[in-house]
């Protein structure tokens, strides 16, 4: 039985959540409204809302799909039509161009070899969008930038609107984009950057990776305590958010493992402090008095707090109403080198079921491992300090701003 294009999207979303390349996006596929319509050449977004074109995606198959709703759903992450509202200003189609630029190179190297996604092609093979290596490295202003000096073929890219003002396979609604309030655009901004934390907390669990471009849109400009907590208060809400304790039984069938709208509060936190020599001191002080502050908001039922270095030197819980007393009492062990593979290894051998794993550490680690954290079914948060090319073997990174 054929299927229709609502269906094939749909299948196509689920399939992109399966796979550890592109789960990333899986929140993202959920913001906005996504519809198929009849009058629409291609596809086109306002920058939360998608519309596809029946017969384009009719034309299209399953790889191209999956390429043109990553396209746009990079769209969204990127925020491009607000963020480049100027860029469009000056020049509407120059502008979709220099997005498009950006992030079909970004699709492309998630799968290089085109064994799951592709360029979507017209009748005569030839691909449809904007993609050259020249533009590797550059932001939309900077290809926006290059484009002006070198303007390409009047009306080249490819599908789009019939507007004048679109290149590639898209048209992107900038005016639509424009009419929300202030209020609002601030609202859809946190929805898409707690949509990404999740999928960087679902990439860790299903051992994907979190491209180079896309960490640095979360955490560089980012106050990383306010990034903490957003990330605890979202493992630990209610019924407007989610939990990952539980799974959303309408995915686990088909095994993607996303969290489920269920009222629970954030139970056992484990809170590993790196306390060898190059991290004790007034960064311990500094993230010590930022745990106080979030244990107070988000009311954990118990924080397990590990200091290491070479192990695990010792092992504080704290339950209840002691939780927000922690700074006050807790008394740091350590002092040694720095290996954090004693972290997953302890908390295997002792049996512990935390909500969400939070280490502090500045990245530099003996030998250069950091463990093994197979076995460890939870979020993990790595709060780094200085180290600005850590990369982490599972989890998300936030880097503090040294003192």
């Amino acid at each position: 039985m054929k299927l229709s294009p609502e269906q094939r999207i749909e299948r196509t979303h689920v399939m992109l959540m399966r796979d550890k390349r592109f789960c990333l996006f899986s929140g993202l596929f959920m913001i906005g409204k996504t519809e198929v319509v009849e009058n629409i050449p291609t596809a086109a977004t306002d920058g939360v809302n998608v519309k596809y074109g029946r017969a384009f995606i009719d034309s299209l198959n399953d790889k191209q799909l999956a390429f043109l709703i990553l396209h746009e759903t990079m769209h969204k992450a990127y925020r491009h039509l607000t963020v480049w509202d100027k860029l469009y200003k000056k020049d509407p189609m120059l502008a979709n161009m220099a997005c498009d630029f950006v992030i079909n190179l970004q699709i492309k190297d998630y799968d290089p070899d085109d064994l799951v996604i592709e360029m979507p092609t017209d009748d005569k093979g030839e691909v449809l969008g904007c993609i050259d290596e020249k533009y590797r490295g550059m932001d939309a202003a900077q290809v926006f930038a290059e484009l002006q000096k070198n303007p390409p073929p009047t009306g080249g890219g490819g599908g789009g609107g019939g507007n004048g003002e679109s290149a590639g396979f898209d048209e992107h609604e900038w005016g639509k984009a424009s009419e929300v309030t202030p209020e609002e655009a601030e609202q859809i901004a946190k929805e898409i950057d707690n949509a990404l934390r999740q999928g960087a907390l679902l990439a860790g669990k299903m051992n994907g990776e979190v491209s180079t471009e896309i960490r640095e849109l979360l955490n560089p400009k980012v106050n990383w305590r306010d990034a903490l907590r957003d990330l605890i208060k979202t493992i630990a809400k209610g019924r407007d958010d989610s939990s990952w304790r539980k799974y959303n039984r309408r995915f686990v069938g088909s095994d993607i493992y996303m969290p489920t709208p269920i009222s629970i509060k954030l139970g056992r936190i484990v809170l590993a402090q790196d306390t060898s020599g190059s991290v004790y001191g007034e960064p311990l002080v500094q993230f010590m008095s930022e745990v106080n502050s979030i244990a107070q908001e988000t009311t954990p039922e118990a924080i397990d707090l590990l200091y290491w270095d070479t192990r695990v030197a010792s092992h504080e819980v704290y339950e209840g109403h002691e939780v927000t007393n922690l700074v006050a009492t807790t008394k740091p062990r350590g002092g040694g080198g720095t290996s954090p593979e004693c972290i997953p290894a302890y908390i295997r051998e002792k049996g512990m079921i935390p909500d969400c794993v939070i280490i502090l550490t500045d990245g530099e680690f003996y030998r250069n491992e950091a463990g093994d954290w197979n076995g460890v079914d939870c979020p993990i948060v790595w709060a780094i300090i200085g180290n600005k090319n850590f990369t982490a073997p599972r989890g998300i990174v936030l880097h503090i701003e040294e003192r």
